[in-house]
Formats: C-alpha cells, sequence, structure tokens
C-alpha cells in the first residue's frame, strides 16, 4: 500500500503499462510507482511516509510473530489493539482522504466484515470457535497446555489454531530451509569428491 498506492476497483485490476497501450490514460502522481500485480493505482503517499508504514508494520510483526514467543513473553489483547491503533494512525497520515471501501487493508483494519471471498477471510479465525492442535492432537476446551502436556518448563512446544472441523495443520519441517540447503551442498561437494577422474 504505501509503495503502489490504493487498491483499484476489483474491475480495474490490470497492468498499466498495458491499459496505457490500449489507450487507457493512467493517472501518474509524483510518487507513481507502478504495481506489479495490476490491483493498486501506484500512486504512493511519499517516501518518508512510506518508511513510517513500513516500520509501524515491522512493529506489529514483532508483536505476533516469534520474537516475543522466543523471548517467553505474552501477547496481550491491549498490545494488539496498540499495534492495530497505530496502522490505523499511519494510514489515515498517508491518505487522509480515506481508503476506498473496497480495499482489502480498510477492510481487515475496520474489521472480519467485508472480507468475504477473499484470502484474509480464509486465514481469519474465530476466538470461541479456533481449535489448538499440539502433536496432531485438538486440545479441549478449557483445558490448559499445563494440564494437558504436565509442567516441564523446558519442553517447547508448538501449537498451531485451525478452524473447527478442519483437522490436524500440517507438520513443522524437520529441518529448515537454511539447514536443508547447507546438507545439500555438504553431500554434493562430498558427491564430487568421491568421482574417480577417468585415465
Amino acid at each position: 500500500m504505501g509503495k503502489h498506492g490504493i487498491m483499484k476497483k476489483p474491475d480495474e485490476f490490470g497492468l498499466d503499462e498495458i491499459k496505457e497501450e490500449g489507450g487507457e490514460v493512467i493517472d501518474k502522481g509524483e510518487h507513481y510507482c507502478p504495481d506489479p500485480m495490476g490491483q493498486r493505482n501506484g500512486n504512493g503517499p511519499g517516501p518518508q511516509l512510506v518508511e513510517t508504514i513500513e516500520r509501524v508494520a515491522q512493529d506489529a510483526e514483532s508483536v505476533i510473530g516469534n520474537t516475543l514467543a522466543n523471548r517467553r513473553q505474552a501477547t496481550s489483547l491491549a498490545v494488539l489493539q496498540e499495534k492495530l491503533d497505530n496502522i490505523r494512525g499511519v494510514v489515515t497520515m498517508s491518505y487522509p482522504m480515506g481508503l476506498p471501501e473496497w480495499d482489502t487493508i480498510k477492510l481487515t483494519i475496520e474489521g472480519v466484515d467485508g472480507l468475504e471471498g477473499t484470502q484474509a477471510a480464509e486465514q481469519m479465525l474465530e476466538a470461541d470457535k479456533a481449535e489448538l492442535w499440539v502433536a496432531s492432537r485438538n486440545f479441549d476446551r478449557g483445558q490448559t497446555v499445563g494440564e494437558r502436556l504436565g509442567k516441564n518448563e523446558k519442553t517447547k512446544v508448538i501449537g498451531k489454531l485451525q478452524k473447527p472441523g478442519a483437522g490436524a495443520p500440517g507438520r513443522e519441517a524437520a529441518v529448515s530451509e537454511d539447514e536443508r540447503k547447507a546438507m545439500m551442498a555438504y553431500y554434493f561437494k562430498k558427491q564430487e569428491e568421491q568421482k574417480v577422474p577417468f585415465i
């Protein structure tokens, strides 16, 4: 949104270069940067506000990402509300005239209503219906993690939330992508060393 501007109407989606070739006039503002997906108008708010948007987004992501979990800190509803208010503020600062009613960012900030049929709606979970899965087993509502897994503080548990009836989520990869690449490079190097040249 910061780099490529507000969302076009769904019936106007398409690459600006192709539209220009067809004779359509494209409104290009001072900070025009065409959207490679063809969904946004390309007229962003400017470099300073883009930097502010990115900083606020990274701050919000640090709360909902793994950072707090790795530090063993709980996320509270008040902290999440504060980050959402910061996002609302930076969007209002960047686009004081407001976002159009079809913009997914506006729909996401205002709530679930209006997201029907979008990919974002598929990822939304209802707090009172979501299921917690750990080790391919569903936790009963009202049951704490300690009751189910014990009170050992050195146990690391990765849990995932799912929609009701969706079944167990996919398993975590045994090794990370970086570890997999390092292993592939190591075995490739060993294979090359073992090749015997023909004489």
